[in-house]
């Protein structure tokens, strides 16, 4: 039998001990921290003293110290594993926000059959905690997507630039694009006509470069994470030939 009549035998999609853990971590970071703490704002402090930017004391949302953690775990799924796994990631991140938008919506909206007042002191903190305006939603959930796709694309093509070398250089750049699309996505949607101009390109800044320096901080984190994670799983995947659209599912 010649090699052209031959049934060609499909490889079986390699598995891995730790890729579903990654992954449970960053679908648990992202939800936690856009729902506990994203409407909780506190000013920044530096020995006792309110840290100003521009004559203005900076405020920022509690959340965003946890938020940026979601892309150190994006760092470490695209780096070992290559952006196809971490693609169907970041879907598993956005399917969940979604269903906990839809389920904070339904929890809020439904109301409690007893009139008492532990039951009327628990709906009004449900309405101030979970009662985001659809507006914020739709600009939050197209902020992750996009800004998750762009890291991860970014980093995905340094890492062939680099040669595998210099990992900081793809944590920290591919966060500087990764961010920059978030944040000028979600503050215009979310906040254009309620804030000014210069309010909204303070805001922007702001968390850019808080979650920029965030995450340069966590490097040693993510070093040694990609490290142990490159030896246990037997991995370091470079996309030469991967399918870069978002829209795949494909390995």
């Amino acid at each position: 039998m010649t090699d052209e009549n031959k049934t060609p035998v499909k490889v079986p999609a390699r598995r891995y001990k730790y890729f579903d853990l990654v992954m449970a971590a960053f679908v648990t970071v992202l939800i936690c921290s856009n729902l506990i703490a994203p409407g909780k704002v506190c000013h920044l402090i530096f020995w006792g003293e309110k840290i100003s930017f521009f004559g203005t004391p900076i405020t920022f949302s509690v959340g965003n110290l946890f938020f940026p953690f979601s892309y150190i775990f994006g760092d470490i799924l695209t780096e070992v594993y290559g952006y196809a796994r971490s693609r169907k990631v970041i879907w598993a991140g956005f399917g969940g926000s979604v269903f906990s938008a839809i389920m904070a919506y339904v929890v809020v909206a439904i109301p409690s059959t007893l009139e008492d007042g532990y039951q009327v002191q628990l709906q009004q903190a449900i309405e101030l905690a979970f009662g985001n305006t659809f507006r914020i939603v739709i600009a939050s959930l197209m902020a992750f997507w996009a800004g998750e796709f762009v890291n991860s694309y970014v980093l995905a093509k340094m890492k062939i630039w680099t040669k595998g070398k210099m990992l900081w250089s793809r944590t920290i750049g591919s966060t500087i694009f990764g961010q920059a699309a978030d944040s000028m996505i979600f503050y215009p949607l979310a906040f254009w006509g309620l804030w000014t101009p210069l309010t909204m390109l303070k805001v922007i800044l702001f968390n850019m470069v808080f979650k920029i320096v965030w995450e340069a901080a966590m490097t040693p984190f993510t070093y040694f994470f990609v490290a142990k994670l490159k030896k246990l799983e037997q991995e370091d995947y470079y996309d030469f030939d991967t399918n870069f659209s978002p829209f795949s599912l494909e390995d």
